[in-house]
């Protein structure tokens, strides 16, 4: 296979509580072997909460909004075009702070699992729990 074109408008978004994701690059939607890339939309108020990839590095990129953005426990305020890379199961959290939606780019790699993706979610856990 040489790629494959991935629309916003035909890719459907998967709905969380606390925003949507939309999957643009995975084994399943694309047959990728390396790169997951999934658009991330999250509600001013809400967060994707601690959690590490245990063998996938990330580049969150924003994309608009502004974004409280923790790695590991150092947290950064990041708007548009600010980006961080974290490394493998290294423990982050992203919250928006700001008064729309915000939006980011997720690129995982490489692809882990059928999905191309795997979370441990730590947010439970201390010193994860009292951090916010």
């Amino acid at each position: 296979m040489t790629g494959k074109f991935m629309m916003s408008a035909q890719t459907p978004p998967e709905v969380l509580d606390w925003g949507k994701l939309r999957w643009m690059s995975s084994p399943p939607a694309t047959g990728a072997k390396n790169l997951t890339v999934i658009e991330v939309n999250i509600k001013p108020g809400e967060g994707h909460d601690f959690h590490k990839h245990p063998d996938q590095e990330e580049v969150i990129y924003v994309i608009s909004g502004k974004i409280e953005q923790w790695l590991d426990r150092e947290k950064r305020i990041l708007g548009p075009g600010d980006s961080v890379f974290i490394g493998p199961d290294v423990v982050h959290a992203s919250f928006n702070v700001g008064d729309g939606d915000a939006q980011m780019l997720a690129i995982l790699g490489p692809c882990v699992g059928d999905e191309g993706y795997v979370l441990v979610d730590v947010a439970g856990e201390a010193p994860w729990n009292s951090l916010r």
